[in-house]
């Protein structure tokens, strides 16, 4: 079975050598610039269905006068909100960034110093800085140049290349067909274990060759120490889960603290408003309900047990879910507040 389930893979990514490369070329026709468009949108978005309604209809017209290259094209299309909601604001952080090294490099990450390198500029410089550090870096010319559109690279084996990287692609993209918009993991990482242990089994390498000898010679301890063993390795993936929603919780408090002016603004336009309706919560406690809650007490970690990082963990996902449902509201809230702010602006101008 397995034999055949390698064979089928191997068939499966065969299948990208037959697929030519999407070039513009000075002086293409319509309909030749209207396939590299549509191979820009199904490479960045990930294989993922576009409305009519989501493209980005100008930007496509200056691709078509020549106004701007594939590469800038590539790169307005992963900064537009609609990349951002698929694959940042509903993505852990390290499911992010290796979405981002698929869909802008066609590669998946080699190792955890280059997904670490990644968060860093998150935290430092931001969500468009971080975006920029793909499509400027000398890889994307290397590969791509200007006028190429980015395609799958990191399933063939490349001079430099390691092989965990080249394993790793094989996990990020189960088939051909596969749309990283209906991730079968939920979103969650693929390769936090293959990264941070480094090798593609994700598995914790031996580090007591003794220790080791010691088990293969006394039956009797081996059960117990792979119950250790096993139980260490559950607890390393809860301690990665619980740090990358605490980092989801810093960027929502930090996404809904700024979305604070204008959802105040909102909730007091909407409190001049009375309801019809007796039973109805007036609307002005709107303005209180997006204020940002306090972070969970996290001065110390839990203790060492793996029942421990669960609470953990499951307190964090509550903190979250709360998180998100006070942004939908502030996002509501905002929309009317700068509406109202635009039009006191309006106003002072064509008294001045």
């Amino acid at each position: 079975m397995s034999t055949i389930i390698d064979s089928a893979k191997q068939r499966q990514f065969q299948s990208f050598d037959k697929i030519d490369h999407l070039e513009f070329i000075p002086g293409s026709d319509e309909n030749d610039i209207e396939t590299i468009i549509r191979g820009v949108y199904k490479q960045v978005l990930g294989n993922a269905h576009l409305m009519e309604s989501e493209r980005l209809i100008s930007l496509e017209s200056q691709v078509k006068g020549g106004e701007i290259s594939v590469r800038e094209f590539v790169r307005q299309v992963a900064y537009s909100q609609l990349y951002r909601s698929l694959f940042f604001e509903t993505c852990p952080r390290y499911r992010s960034i290796e979405l981002n090294f698929k869909h802008l490099l066609g590669r998946a990450p080699n190792d955890y110093s280059e997904t670490f390198h990644h968060s860093q500029i998150l935290d430092d410089e931001g969500w468009f800085a971080e975006i920029d550090s793909y499509i400027d870096s000398d890889e994307y010319q290397n590969n791509f140049g200007e006028n190429i559109v980015p395609y799958c690279r990191g399933y063939q084996t490349q001079t430099g290349q390691t092989l965990l990287g080249f394993t790793n692609m094989f996990t990020l993209l189960p088939s051909v067909s596969t749309s990283d918009k209906a991730s079968s993991s939920d979103n969650n990482s693929l390769l936090n274990k293959a990264i941070i242990y480094n090798n593609p089994g994700g598995n914790a390498p031996v580090q007591d060759v003794k220790a080791l000898i010691a088990q293969a010679l006394n039956p009797a301890a081996t059960a117990l120490s792979l119950f250790k063993y096993y139980q260490n390795d559950e607890l390393i993936a809860l301690k990665e889960e619980c740090s990358q929603q605490e980092q989801e919780i810093e960027r929502l408090q930090k996404q809904l603290a700024d979305l604070q002016p204008g959802g105040f603004l909102g909730g007091l336009a909407l409190s001049k408003f009375p309801s019809s309706n007796a039973n109805q919560v007036p609307e002005r406690t709107f303005v209180t309900a997006i204020s940002v809650p306090s972070s969970l007490e996290r001065t110390e970690e839990p203790s060492g047990d793996t029942l421990s990082w669960q609470r953990r963990r499951d307190l964090n996902a509550e903190e979250i879910s709360k998180l998100q449902e006070k942004i939908k509201d502030a996002r509501r809230l905002a929309v009317i507040g700068n509406a109202r702010l635009n039009k006191w602006r309006n106003r002072y101008s064509s008294i001045r």
